[in-house]
């Protein structure tokens, strides 16, 4: 219809100019009318109609109102909102399950590490190289996501360089000293000591930082205490080498906390944990060579091939290097989509479930004071996981009120 009204407003000529210039702009808001409905052809922003190979402009020629411009932006708006409305995805509509899935990996992941990783040192039990391959095969794998641009590496300068390097550092004792554990005693017995790494924390805020801890905290980590202490007097596998390596993985992992609260950066958290594996394996490489390398070269290798062969030997060091690294960045990237409160809950079910998986994948026995004790220290740290997470959710609230 509008082009109908164009086409004739452009053939009749000069007789139509004589007529009122009320009839004119009464033709004029009648096609403008039918403009509101048509699709336009052409540039809108210009109020072209391509009819026949030629652009006619009548309509802004004879008004060029604002009033009359406006006619075409709601048709333009209408279509982008259904554009914005075909772009959202299911899992857009439905994130909980997005993040159910990251919760469900993070749990699966360390769960295969845990297992693989203890009949790894059943059979080549050289817990220094097996620490430096965890973090060789994430970084390589660090390196190939940078090369396509999963994630685009982020550029680092000498300054965060500094602040970085006492955070891998930690990262690097914590993870050797926790392997030197594993390869000593039973799985769930490591986690069960790692259970006060909470303590150390709140001890070196307190008495390090100077940062005031809540009565509160100090109560729910006494449970804590008081379970690891029972269910280590009568452990099974208990010996002092895998006590000791565990308790100063939980001192390494408190500093490493410390470090990290002053190397806050914009950084995303992908990028950051990149680094911290590239310099923590430039770390874990020399003790490596020093402590373990005369005795892998003699027997160490070769007795580990004799046991399982070559190809599952090399398989089982590649893939738990790469659990280890993906499980670690999946809480990272679990910890960013969920409140505190959740994360900590869920990192102390995490530890259940490695717990109990280990004791029924290698038959651990457990006595039964051991059972208990490890039930109490993992509640008290629910609870002050629980807590902690409240009072940071409180101190957010009223920084932002």
């Amino acid at each position: 219809m509008e082009s109908r009204v164009l086409l004739r407003a452009a053939v009749t000529g000069v007789p139509q100019l004589r007529r009122p210039i009320g009839a004119i702009h009464r033709q004029v808001s009648t096609a403008s009318s039918f403009t509101a409905f048509a699709k336009p052809i052409g540039s809108a922003g210009e109020g072209g109609n391509l009819i026949s190979g030629r652009q006619l402009r009548p309509i802004l020629l004879l008004d060029s109102s604002p009033e009359k411009r406006e006619i075409l932006k709601p048709v333009r708006a209408a279509a982008g909102d259904s554009a914005g409305e075909a772009k959202v995805g299911f899992l857009g509509k439905y994130p909980w399950l997005v993040t159910g899935f990251f919760f469900f990996m993070w749990y699966f992941l360390n769960v295969i590490f845990n297992i693989l990783n203890k009949k790894i040192y059943n059979y080549f039990p050289y817990p220094y190289f097996v620490s430096a391959v965890h973090l060789f095969v994430g970084v390589v794998y660090c390196l190939l996501s940078w090369s396509v641009g999963l994630p685009k590496r982020a550029p680092i300068n000498s300054n965060l360089l500094k602040v970085l390097i006492p955070v891998a550092v930690c990262h690097a004792i914590g993870h050797i000293t926790s392997n030197i554990s594993f390869a000593a005693v039973a799985v769930s017995f490591t986690h069960t000591i790692k259970a006060l790494e909470p303590f150390f924390n709140a001890s070196a805020s307190q008495f390090l930082l100077g940062q005031s801890i809540p009565i509160t905290l100090w109560l729910s980590l006494a449970p804590v205490v008081f379970g690891v202490a029972m269910a280590s007097l009568t452990e099974l596998s208990f010996n002092w080498l895998g006590f000791i390596s565990a308790m100063i993985s939980n001192i390494s992992f408190t500093y490493r906390s410390i470090f990290s609260k002053k190397a806050m950066t914009d950084m995303d958290s992908t990028n950051v944990y990149a680094y911290i594996s590239i310099i923590a394996l430039i770390v874990c490489i020399p003790p490596a060579i020093i402590v373990e390398g005369p005795q892998l070269l003699k027997h160490g290798f070769s007795d580990a091939i004799a046991k399982v062969g070559m190809t599952k030997f090399i398989s089982d060091l590649f893939w738990v290097g790469m659990f280890y690294h993906l499980y670690n960045q999946l809480a990272t990237n679990t910890l960013e989509r969920v409140a505190p409160l959740t994360h900590a809950v869920g990192n102390v079910l995490k530890r259940v479930f490695v717990i109990g998986f280990s004791i029924v994948i290698f038959g651990n026995k457990i006595s039964t004071q051991t059972g208990i004790g490890t039930g109490i220290a993992i509640a008290g740290v629910a609870m002050y996981s629980i807590i902690k997470a409240k009072i940071e959710e409180d101190k957010k609230k009223g920084k932002t009120a």
